[in-house]
């Protein structure tokens, strides 16, 4: 019976010892280990009809009003038009944000440039996916057969990566957008830790993958990072073009455990 005794103190110890914090100090296919929390994955969207977010996302716009949204310059009510389950660019109303500030995140957008196509190059269906305000963007551009400089057609991260592959369906189809960013890191003194990184699935087609950014996203110019808040606002571009969007959903990005 003695011999059982250090059985039982080992046990104990293990059960009340704080978890490891580093993923390799676990033990492999230990089924003590935290579970991953249980989410409804929503439902894909179909042309007709945007799906269903899931159920730990931030419903953006849901087709309904522009609550979650404000005028950028000013921050007004957001001028731009509502109808039919759709959020349409008012040219000229100016740019967009979210009235939330986010950081890390996984942002869902959907968009349909218009048609008939007008215009060539950057002048046809041009708009734009800010994040950190309008510091970091990924290109909306009808790229459907019409050419740009790569750096700036659909699914860019604007002036610095053009994407992989250029997979842009006709003006008039809905498109999507699912955009992973994660915002750079400053230390206290501001100076830079970690660069941007984003990845984004153009219409199901990785287009970024884990891309770091050299600092803003601007034309012609490449200016370095400025340390800024770890949580801003998601913008969309007014570019002149009655872009549409739709089913705008965001989830926020923990560190892990």
């Amino acid at each position: 019976m003695k011999a059982s005794v250090p059985i039982l103190v080992f046990v104990a110890a293990v059960a009340t010892a704080d978890p490891p914090r580093d993923p390799r100090d676990w033990p492999i296919h230990d089924e003590t280990r935290p579970q991953p929390p249980v989410v409804d994955p929503g439902t894909a969207s179909t042309p007709d009809v945007p799906g269903r977010p899931p159920s730990d996302a931030v419903v953006l716009f849901d087709g309904k009003d522009l609550s979650a949204w404000r005028a950028t310059q000013g921050g007004g009510p957001a001028r731009w038009k509502v109808e039919e389950g759709y959020l349409e660019v008012v040219p000229g109303a100016g740019n967009i944000e979210t009235r939330q500030a986010f950081g890390d995140c996984q942002l869902h957008v959907e968009f349909r440039t218009p048609t008939p196509p007008r215009g060539a190059g950057q002048d046809r269906g041009n708009s734009g996916v800010f994040f950190m305000g309008e510091r970091y963007e990924v290109q909306v551009l009808d790229s459907y057969q019409s050419r740009t400089y790569p750096d700036g057609q659909a699914a860019a991260l604007y002036g610095q990566y053009p994407p992989l592959v250029n997979a842009s369906r006709p003006p008039g189809q809905w498109q999507t957008y699912d955009i992973v960013f994660e915002g750079p890191r400053f230390d206290g003194q501001g100076r830079l830790q970690k660069p941007a990184r984003v990845s984004v699935l153009h219409n199901g087609v990785l287009t970024q993958h884990a891309e770091e950014l050299f600092g803003p996203t601007l034309h012609k110019i490449r200016p370095p990072y400025a340390a800024h808040p770890a949580r801003l606002p998601i913008g969309l571009q007014d570019h002149g073009h009655a872009v549409r969007f739709r089913n705008v959903w965001v989830r926020e990005l923990a560190a892990r455990p």
